[in-house]
């Protein structure tokens, strides 16, 4: 399989350096290699996404594990704790969303910042996030919590550093805002 792949890479590779054939730009190519099929899948541009102008830090993004904090090591709080944060009128902490556009369609908490994990895991949104954070103290959800405490893993190797919401939106329907949708 990795062999199939990566000759099919290659070939793309050779066909946009060329300038011949037609690349799969747009498209994505699905290989079933146990029935031996393939499917073609045609993407679309997001228009509200920004264009990619440069490519993340390499050697930031892949530092040892070494340097990565344990999930262990990093702070947690209850939805509770959160909710009596909030209701203080704290205006020194930001509460970044993690979930996907569409998760955050279906329920949000209020005053939080919609960043999707997979902008911070590429670097694409780590200076925003730090940005953010600037000062104030950061707290992360998700749907469960899981989510969450990959993004804070990945931001404490940028040295930014935040506190998980244990149970993500989903203790938050459960035990601060039953009229929430939960999914």
């Amino acid at each position: 399989m990795p062999g199939l792949i990566g000759l099919m890479q290659a070939t793309e590779t050779i066909k946009l350096i060329t300038g011949i054939g037609t690349p799969l730009d747009g498209r994505l190519l699905v290989v079933d290699a146990l029935t031996m099929r393939f499917r073609e899948l045609t993407l679309r541009v997001d228009p509200e996404r920004p264009p990619i102008t440069r490519l993340v830090d390499y050697s930031q993004f892949c530092q040892p594990e070494s340097i990565a904090m344990e999930p262990s090591q990093i702070p947690s709080i209850t939805v509770l704790e959160l909710k009596a944060l909030l209701d203080s009128g704290a205006d020194d902490l930001v509460l970044v969303d993690v979930r996907n556009p569409a998760e955050a369609e279906v329920a949000c908490i209020n005053g939080a910042t919609l960043i999707p994990l997979s902008t911070i895991e590429s670097g694409e949104a780590v200076e925003r996030v730090r940005q953010l954070s600037e000062g104030r103290r950061l707290f992360v959800h998700c749907k469960l919590g899981g989510r969450s405490l990959r993004a804070l893993q990945t931001l404490a190797g940028h040295g930014i550093h935040g506190t998980n919401i244990e149970g993500g939106i989903d203790a938050w329907a459960e035990q601060v805002e039953p009229d929430l949708p939960r999914y």
